[in-house]
This record gives structure tokens, C-alpha cells and sequence, in this order.
């Protein structure tokens, strides 16, 4: 179905601002499709980005980086730690180099959390099950594009 009617809209001023709605509006899809998802493991979306950035990096990190490879530039990224804290998926802990600073590591529990979702990857890809390999790759194209205007 179109997004003309998806949202009852069947005249845009452009295919400029059409593009610009259905990016909105599939954005918001999306998040819903992905939420579901999580809400049987019971964690967020950021909170699985944290889990991920965590176990990608290998290494304690930061708050402020892992702010700086999160999705959601604007989440308050501490906050989200701290509701992992209270999952026990991650644990703070006094970083070796500077004392004023808290690193975050991940748990066991955490590691294992990742790994049944891990099992679930399929479910998450099916959300773009009707496009085929290339789609899929020239979609990336365009949307990096997009975001790497002047």
C-alpha cells in the first residue's frame, strides 16, 4: 500500500516532501515492528543498542562513548545504563585510567540475553521481507546518501 493511502494524504507539494513524509512515517513502522520485537525480551530498543555497542566493543566503555555510537544521538544514555544496572545486564564499574570516570561492561546475563535475541535475527530481517538483496543494498545507498548532504 502507498503511503497516499497509508495516512489519507493523496496530494503532496512535492516528491520532495512525499519523500520526506514517508521516511517519517516508515521510521515510525518500523519502530513499532522493532518494539514488539524487544517487548518479548523485555528491553528497549536503546537498551538492546547499548547491549550491542557493549558486546561489540569487547571492552569497557564509557557513557560518552557509548553515546557516541548510539543510533539515538539525543537518549539520555546514562539513564539507560542505569535501568540495565537494575536488569544486572551491565555493571558500572571505576575506569582504570581515570578515577573520575565509570566504565560500563556487560554481564553474563547480558551476553545471554543477546544470544536468544541473537536466535530472533530472522524475525527482525522479515521486516524487510518483500525486498529482495539488491533493494536492501540500494536502500542503504540512498539513505546514506541522504544524510551525507553538505
Amino acid at each position: 500500500m502507498g503511503i497516499e493511502q497509508d495516512i489519507n494524504q493523496l496530494k503532496f507539494s512535492s516528491e520532495h516532501q512525499k519523500a520526506t513524509i514517508n521516511l517519517i512515517y516508515t521510521y515510525n513502522w518500523m519502530n513499532e515492528q522493532m518494539k514488539s520485537l524487544f517487548e518479548k525480551f523485555d528491553i528497549t530498543g536503546q537498551q538492546f543498542n547499548i547491549l550491542r555497542i557493549l558486546r561489540g566493543a569487547g571492552a569497557p566503555l564509557s557513557t560518552l562513548q557509548i553515546r557516541q555510537r548510539m543510533l539515538d544521538k539525543m537518549s539520555d544514555t546514562s539513564r539507560i545504563v542505569d535501568r540495565l544496572v537494575i536488569k544486572q545486564l551491565v555493571k558500572k564499574t571505576v575506569s582504570k585510567e581515570d578515577r573520575r570516570l565509570v566504565d560500563v561492561i556487560i554481564t553474563d546475563k547480558g551476553m545471554k540475553l543477546l544470544d536468544k535475541m541473537d536466535k530472533h535475527q530472522k524475525e527482525m530481517d522479515n521486516i524487510f521481507g518483500n525486498l529482495s538483496a539488491q533493494e536492501t543494498k540500494t536502500l542503504n545507498k540512498l539513505l546514506d546518501k541522504i544524510r551525507s548532504r553538505p
